[in-house]
């Protein structure tokens, strides 16, 4: 075997606006050549059930080859493929610049568009990928606490399980009683010091999650700017990052949301702020997913250079010696999970080096744990994939048990109550899940 690529991965961008992406026997040759290299490699076989489900189809065979798959088995490969990028960045050898041009996320992403256009995507599929639509009635008390109260039921559930897919025994958030975008604190501090590394004030990008479901992580990111005399702006609007949609395949949808975000945000980002989203995924939509998909489009490519993760920001901040150290409360057993959309953005291990920062000052035992939960978006919640997903979740449940924590966080906070659950049924419950945000917070000793 020809030894792997020592470069950095790069990516080519996404030719999804070209016919030929479509082209559903192009894509399947393809498929045949990637699938063949991954069953000689098996590098990957770890980390999801994409790639478990091609190896014994391949292992199936009469002599165990590849050319011996029925191509209509390759779906089988694909409708596992949650896209969370870690074959790509942490595992294969054969990214691009290597000659064997591997890409494995996106041709499973060009497979679902295949699927998308092709119309075999159901309406329950999009009706979970559609964020702005069922967080509509976030923010209206009485609807939020009806529906919140209908949707513990055991009847709700299955009823859920029938017309959704949604597994009953699935973690799903609630509604929140107040909108974050509706309930955030305007910001105290109107001038702030220019770092070499960050610029002096932030644009806050809510996201779904955070505007419609735990609104307490924006408001948490908004203390620590304001303790830290950094001005902010909650974003003037804005609509889902495209994230569920992608996933899907839908990108003509990704395509819209990009539409009604980009103009919005490119305009802060010229404006010299940065601009924050408290959401993993969101922050890699805006990172790479979009500028990967319009590389020709100006605003796009600003947005990317002005979007930061929290801590990356928070980390850059401390290195341009502008982030106050005055923390006054000891965490204790922290145990802390990186999530794949965050391990993938290139930016180092940001979180864990602020707890570690925290702990220079107050008490904080880290166990850091670096691993998919299993969760994904969707696929931890649906009735054919939730059991797939506890079991991916299992080393994860058990190392974040270790040492009885005191706290468990995730930078994801559907990754955290995914593990939160997992730890349950592993009978070694959490005795506290926090987002790192929270806890930073509760570190400074801030109400």
């Amino acid at each position: 075997m020809r030894e792997g690529n020592l470069e950095a991965p790069t990516r080519h961008p996404l030719d999804w606006q070209n016919p030929a992406f479509y082209d559903e026997a192009a894509a399947l040759q393809e498929m045949e050549r990637v699938f063949d290299i991954c069953h000689g490699c098996r590098r990957c076989v770890s980390l999801c059930q994409s790639f478990p489900n091609l190896f014994d189809l391949v292992d199936a065979t009469e002599d165990g080859e590849m050319h011996g798959v029925k191509k209509e088995a390759y779906w089988q490969v694909v409708d596992q493929c949650y896209l969370c990028d870690l074959c790509y960045m942490t595992k294969c050898p054969y990214t691009p610049p290597h000659a064997w041009n591997l890409d494995f996320p996106h041709l499973m992403l060009r497979a679902k568009a295949i699927q998308y256009k092709k119309g075999e995507v159901g309406a329950a599929a999009k009706f979970l990928a559609s964020t702005d639509t069922h967080g509509s009635f976030a923010g209206i008390p009485i609807v939020v606490q009806a529906v919140n109260a209908v949707s513990r039921t055991k009847f709700a559930r299955r009823q859920m399980d029938k017309v959704l897919g949604v597994h009953p025994d699935a973690w799903m958030p609630e509604l929140a009683t107040q909108r974050f975008r509706w309930s955030a604190a305007p910001s105290p501090a109107t001038v702030a010091t220019q770092g070499q590394r960050t610029p002096g004030k932030v644009a806050i990008f809510a996201t779904c999650y955070v505007n419609y479901n735990e609104p307490g992580i924006g408001h948490d990111l908004l203390k620590l700017l304001a303790h830290n005399d950094i001005p902010y702006v909650i974003v003037d609007k804005e609509s889902c990052c495209g994230m569920p949609k992608l996933e899907l395949g839908a990108l003509d949808a990704v395509a819209q949301h990009k539409a009604a975000n980009m103009p919005v945000l490119a305009r802060y980002a010229r404006e010299g702020y940065a601009i924050l989203s408290a959401v993993p995924s969101c922050t890699l939509m805006f990172k790479q997913e979009l500028p990967l998909m319009f590389p020709g489009c100006a605003d796009t490519q600003a947005v990317k250079a002005a979007m930061f993760d929290p801590f990356e920001y928070l980390v850059a901040r401390h290195k341009d010696g502008l982030l106050k150290t005055d923390f006054k409360t000891a965490l204790g057993q922290v145990s802390y999970h990186i999530p794949c959309h965050g391990r993938v953005q290139n930016i180092g291990k940001k979180t864990e080096e602020m707890f570690r920062l925290i702990g220079q000052t107050v008490s904080v035992k880290l166990t850091t744990v670096e691993r998919c939960s299993g969760h994904a978006g969707t696929y931890g919640v649906k009735t054919p994939t939730h059991a797939v997903a506890m079991k991916i979740g299992k080393p994860v449940f058990k190392a974040m048990a270790k040492d009885s924590p005191d706290f468990i966080s995730s930078d994801c906070a559907l990754a955290g109550h995914h593990i939160a659950q997992g730890m349950a049924l592993a009978g070694t419950p959490a005795k506290a899940l926090q987002h790192p945000l929270s806890l930073v917070r509760l570190a400074y000793g801030l109400e």
